[in-house]
């Protein structure tokens, strides 16, 4: 599942960083905080690699 934003990809990568055990889980925060207790580390991987290039910086809602 990609990511349909630059945020949502950002939040994607730092919910991996803690699953992996580079970050700490209690700096997350937000969007990161929730996907990485929902999230698979798949799923996460494969959010987190989207391209960023013609994204909008948030999804809109419409």
């Amino acid at each position: 599942m990609p990511a349909k934003s630059k945020s949502q990809q950002m939040a994607a990568g730092a919910a991996l960083a803690a699953k992996r055990g580079d970050k700490k889980k209690c700096e997350l925060k937000g969007a990161s905080k929730e996907m990485a207790q929902s999230m698979s580390k798949s799923e996460l991987e494969d959010m987190a690699s989207t391209k960023r290039k013609g994204k909008p910086d948030h999804k809109s809602d419409s």
